[in-house]
């Protein structure tokens, strides 16, 4: 509803009624009532030795009163029980007790009106029966009794009944609201969610096909400029590097077809439900859903058929193959680890190897593994360029440390990167193994 009583562009219900049917009901009840004590203000003014018409009026506007019921329900079983010694107002008490019982009035100011309209109804009937001689007394007081029950309890009993009805459709209807917005909400967190798993999905993939290619392919470079570079003076060198660039090709295809061959296999068909007592949360359904949705996201990368700790030998050697000076030092002894963590400690090496073949040509370079207790940590140095050799003109950008950075964070280890004081630089991470 508006400022100016309109709601969706339509007049709104007048003054104090929630809806137009209500004014409608009530100026009808108000008719009939104000009809009903202007007939019975005839005989009351001819008891009281008033003019007709001034009963008839008085009787009127007491009737009237009814319209009121909804907005002052006091005011009007105030005004039924103060006309009741006129014998009018029939409709008025009836209908004014089961407002009041129905309404939000505290129910003790409902039992004192009750007991003033019984105790009312009560003495007019029996004043009014009294004088008939030939009437039993105890007839007079049960026929008044009966009187003022009838007239009292059942109203206030069949408002106290609606009353206590209405208030639990509107705590229904205030459940059912609530229930909708946490639907609601729920459903918006299970969309940001689910986008978050599909922006992480899509991340990871990059993350791989770039550690997949950078790596295959800045080594075929290298090859590549070594075999250009001895063609004509050594072709027995020349026709190895060649078939070293075919090896990598090879391999970079290789692990490329396993990749995609991992994003098109179908899904797992989901376990059988288990049946439950009970049932279950919709925010517990939703959260199994989201987590599910992410575990999902990790489980497309294809972190159970990665590379591991021992590769790294034949990792080295291909580096060692394209002609950089590398020495590989290993420290403690080796253990079995979560896929997680030797894929990440191998991808670790793999990128900062590649960044050496582009940014560091003709470099010493040391790999260095160390086997704790409860980590693992890795550490790839490069030394000076020596500036003999070329610049293999390797493309970069810019998200090799960045993704090697994620991945070791998202393990909970600990990653740093930067120059050495030698003019060199050092890449080192530090796995937890737990």
């Amino acid at each position: 509803m508006t400022e100016t009583g309109e709601v969706e562009g339509r007049a709104g219900p007048p003054l104090w009624w929630a809806r137009r049917r209500d004014a409608v009901w009530d100026v009808a009840l108000g008719g009939v009532s104000a009809v009903e004590c202007a007939w019975e203000g005839v005989p009351f003014a001819a008891e009281a030795g008033l003019p007709t018409t001034v009963g008839v009026l008085f009787g009127f506007v007491v009737g009237a009163t009814l319209v009121l019921r909804r907005r002052w329900p006091i005011a009007v079983v105030l005004v039924g029980i103060a006309v009741s010694p006129a014998a009018m107002g029939f409709l008025l008490a009836v209908v004014g007790m089961y407002t009041l019982a129905s309404s939000e009035v505290p129910r003790r100011i409902t039992a004192t009106l009750a007991s003033m309209s019984l105790a009312a109804t009560f003495v007019v009937m029996y004043m009014r029966t009294r004088g008939d001689v030939e009437a039993d007394p105890t007839l007079v007081v049960v026929l008044s009794v009966f009187v003022a029950v009838a007239l009292t309890v059942p109203p206030v009993l069949f408002g106290l009944y609606i009353g206590a009805r209405r208030r639990l459709m509107e705590s229904l209807q205030e459940r059912a609201d609530s229930l909708e917005r946490e639907l609601s909400l729920l459903a918006d967190r299970a969309e940001e969610r689910a986008e978050w798993a599909r922006t992480e999905e899509r991340t990871r993939i990059a993350r791989e096909m770039h550690d997949v290619v950078a790596h295959r392919v800045s080594l075929m470079v290298v090859h590549a400029a070594a075999l250009e570079a001895v063609a004509v003076k050594d072709p027995a060198r020349a026709a190895k590097n060649a078939a070293l660039v075919g090896d990598m090709g090879r391999q970079a295809l290789t692990e490329l077809r396993e990749m995609l061959g991992v994003l098109r296999a179908p899904p797992k068909p989901a376990p059988a439900p288990v049946p439950a007592p009970d049932l279950v949360p919709v925010a517990a359904v939703a959260a199994v859903a989201a987590a599910g949705g992410a575990g999902g996201a990790g489980a497309v990368c294809g972190v159970e058929d990665g590379p591991s700790l021992g590769e790294l030998e034949a990792l080295v050697g291909q580096s060692r193959a394209a002609g950089m000076a590398v020495e590989m030092l290993v420290h403690g002894e080796g253990a079995a680890y979560a896929a997680d963590v030797e894929q990440t400690a191998f991808r670790v090496v793999q990128e900062a190897l590649t960044n050496c073949h582009k940014h560091a040509p003709g470099a010493r370079v040391v790999v260095r593994l160390a086997h704790r207790a409860g980590e693992v940590a890795m550490q790839v140095e490069n030394g000076p360029c020596d500036g003999k050799s070329p610049e293999p003109g390797l493309p970069s950008g810019g998200n090799g440390l960045v993704g090697m950075r994620e991945r070791v964070l998202g393990l909970g280890g600990v990653f740093v990167s930067g120059p050495t004081d030698a003019g060199g630089f050092k890449v080192s991470a530090v796995l937890p193994t737990a």
